[in-house]
């Protein structure tokens, strides 16, 4: 039967509270009745916003280390788009539309965290690599987690926030109104794009603001290893308002211990070590190439123990879950293949489910045995590491999205990627082809985890309204396919365009002394390259000329491409370095720094500090982690600025909404700029010298301050009936 009313009046009274005994949830579109979920308009709206994105968040994944959330942004679209063309009983079709494009931002987390690490330690990286890795590890991600589908999103009724879906939810339902909000995203998103623009690719100011803008700064960065650096991206600072003060807080802490107490710290120890007359180690070294060699394992360590944490935390939730799961296998009273089951609660047929887990598996193994050229006990080995890890993880990964709606998917992969590392070299297979090996079953296993945590977001908001779980489970599949085929591509541009390498840390003056040599060799070249008279002399010289210049240039190109580089690739960067010292013997494992971060994950835990949140905290560049402070103290500000409450929600959704507009924004002009380095259409040298000043960074400073202002201005004059 049809629904010819469909009309949201709001979620139920008991949406987000736990049900008492008997008492049964009823969504928006009932189970008894049919609603337009699966048509030509929900699912090209959904490839597209799939498509747009993927390109975005690879954008920002790999700048700041975090994967945007795309499913806020794609629901206000669809709402609006919805809204421009008139259409009507939009909310099924809706979901559908941001269960496809959802794929986008999961997708991305599995490739953009481990497969740029290729590109660091200078290996060839295929499109199809990142394709099939990309496509099997969503499709993973997907086949795990429909078993576990009633124990999180109905079994847990109550018990779980979801913050992400509840969000997505109230956007969906607020849409079926009128739509009005997709006004604020486009305006927003327009301002904080043009924004990043302005520094990202036109240099008009610099992007980070250091303690070195004075003197006495400059003087504690050189003494005392002590500097302090603040992004000003309007992306950065608001993932710190969707994340909240908390989360925000406890990671911008974990910065600080890094770079406030360890560096100073270990520049100390030096000291002491030394003795008098003697001199420090570290005294010729920056702050950034300490944290770089000696901290950010730490780190490292500390996230692959938080990650244990999680798991050990989470036992009693995956018992439960295997056990749903299992008592659907086999026909228990929880089977989802029973045929009078009702509409909003219809899952795949769990023997079909089982036949695709078996099948991507296998393609799995063809993908390690002809992709890589391994032996057939390596390949098998490879694809026992993706089955086991994928599967115990997802619950982890869906657990830690119900809860604080962050999934802690780069310290699993980490942990995936030592011990697949340690598994791979006692079957013989290191080196080159080992790295290569170890890093396709790290973003396989990486996208699948990304893959559980997002989708069961989706589920969760088809829950709630009403949506039939079959149509999203099977459209969820060409998303994972557009999202795979799109983010090869878009990594390849962004490579091109700006390199994945760490930020440089040569001091100015090496680096003023390697470009004199470059530039004095190829005058040589140029000036013997004109030269007339063709004695051999003139020849033997402009042949020397020209091999030390063919050694020099690609060395400067690569020097200039990553001393240029916005995207710091963060969690790429940390496992290539991981990779590489399991993988290579000649280079030495830092084994007890890992050590070190694991105790302080321990301790923090102890404390009742989210683990995890201060891991990040630690590994991160600290210019990526002092903003969200600014955006955590934006969102606090925002819920105390009036006693009513049904104002202060009404701010907060408005401030939600130009977060979201700011970071889609950012990073859909981020990928803008890219495409125009990569086409030549714009200079990666423009203004370089004044990018490069102090003036730029008082500049960064004046913009930075405005945008916030305008944050403040335009969340404060929100209205009850907005």
């Amino acid at each position: 039967m049809e629904h010819n009313d469909n009309k949201a009046i709001g979620l139920p009274e008991n949406a987000y509270r736990e049900l008492a005994p008997g008492e049964e949830y009823h969504p928006i579109m009932p189970a008894s009745m049919s609603f337009p979920e699966i048509t030509p308009w929900s699912v090209i709206w959904g490839i597209v916003m799939a498509m747009i994105f993927t390109a975005a968040v690879a954008y920002s994944s790999l700048k700041i280390g975090q994967a945007m959330e795309a499913a806020i942004p794609i629901s206000i679209i669809a709402v609006g788009v919805a809204s421009a063309f008139k259409k009507q009983k939009t909310l099924g079709q809706n979901v559908i539309i941001q269960s496809i494009g959802a794929s986008s931002g999961v997708i991305v987390a599995g490739a953009a965290f481990t497969i740029p690490s290729l590109y660091i330690l200078k290996l060839n990286v295929e499109f199809y690599q990142i394709f099939f890795a990309s496509l099997l590890g969503g499709f993973l991600g997907i086949l795990f987690m429909i078993p576990f589908r009633k124990y999180f999103v109905k079994e847990m009724h109550g018990k779980f926030p979801f913050p992400e879906a509840t969000a997505t939810t109230e956007i969906l339902v607020t849409g079926e109104k009128g739509g009005k909000q997709a006004l604020t995203l486009v305006v927003s998103g327009h301002l904080g794009g043009l924004y990043d623009f302005m520094f990202n690719s036109l240099h008009l100011w610099c992007e980070q603001d250091t303690s070195k803008i004075i003197p006495a700064g400059e003087k504690l960065a050189q003494d005392m290893k002590l500097i302090f650096k603040m992004n000003v991206s309007s992306l950065v600072f608001s993932f710190g308002y969707l994340i909240g003060l908390k989360y925000s807080l406890i990671i911008t802490l974990g910065s600080l211990f890094s770079w406030f107490i360890f560096i100073p710290f270990i520049n100390q120890l030096g000291v002491m070590i030394a003795g008098p007359g003697q001199t420090n180690f570290f005294a010729a070294m920056s702050p950034e190439a300490i944290f770089s060699q000696f901290v950010r394992p730490v780190g490292i360590g500390a996230i692959a123990m938080a990650g244990m944490i999680g798991i050990i935390k989470s036992w009693r939730v995956i018992g439960s879950a295997f056990s749903l799961a299992f008592s659907g296998l086999f026909g228990g009273k929880s089977a989802s293949h029973v045929i009078d089951t009702e509409r909003t609660q219809k899952d795949m047929k769990m023997g079909f489910v089982m036949q695709m887990i078996i099948v991507t598996l296998i393609a799995s193994f063809l993908f390690i045995y002809f992709g890589v050229q391994v032996t057939l006990t390596q390949a098998i080995v490879s694809v026992a590491i993706i089955f086991v890890i994928s599967f115990l993880f997802t619950t982890v990964a869906a657990n830690a999205i119900a809860i604080v709606g962050s999934n802690p998917v780069s310290g699993m992969t980490l942990m995936t990627l030592i011990l697949a590392s340690i598994v791979l070299v006692n079957v013989d297979l290191k080196g080159n082809d080992g790295v290569v090996a170890a890093m396709l079953i790290g973003g396989i296993v990486c996208t699948a985890l990304s893959m559980a945590g997002g989708f069961v977001t989706d589920l969760k908001v088809g829950y709630w309204l009403g949506s039939t779980p079959l149509k999203q489970q099977r459209f969820k599949f060409l998303g994972v396919i557009v999202s795979a085929a799109t983010v090869g591509l878009v990594i390849f541009i962004l490579n091109d365009a700006y390199g994945f390498k760490k930020t440089v840390t040569m001091t100015n003056d090496q680096y003023a002394s390697f470009t004199t040599t470059f530039a004095k060799s190829k005058a040589a070249l140029d000036s013997i390259a004109v030269a007339k008279d063709g004695s051999t002399m003139i020849i033997d010289e402009r042949d020397i000329a020209q091999r030390q210049y063919s050694i020099e240039k690609p060395a400067y190109d690569s020097l200039m491409k990553v001393s240029q580089s916005p995207l710091s690739a963060p969690q790429a960067n940390a496992m290539a370095a991981v990779i590489d010292g399991l993988m290579n013997s000649d280079k030495p494992i830092p084994w007890g720094l890992y050590l070190v971060g694991a105790i302080i994950a321990l301790f923090m835990n102890w404390l009742g500090i989210a683990p995890l949140a201060f891991a990040l905290g630690m590994y991160l560049p600290q210019d990526l982690n002092t903003p969200l402070l600014v955006g955590g103290l934006l969102a606090y500000f925002i819920n105390k600025s009036s006693k009513d409450e049904k104002l202060v929600n009404a701010r907060n959704q408005r401030g939600t909404l130009i977060a979201s507009g700011f970071m889609a924004g950012a990073a859909i002009f981020g990928v803008v700029g890219a495409l125009l380095i990569f086409f030549n259409l714009l200079n990666r040298d423009l203004n370089k010298e004044w990018f490069e000043s102090i003036g730029a960074e008082w500049l960064a400073l004046g913009a930075f301050a405005l945008l916030i202002a305008y944050f403040v201005w335009d969340s404060m004059r929100a209205k009850i009936d907005d």
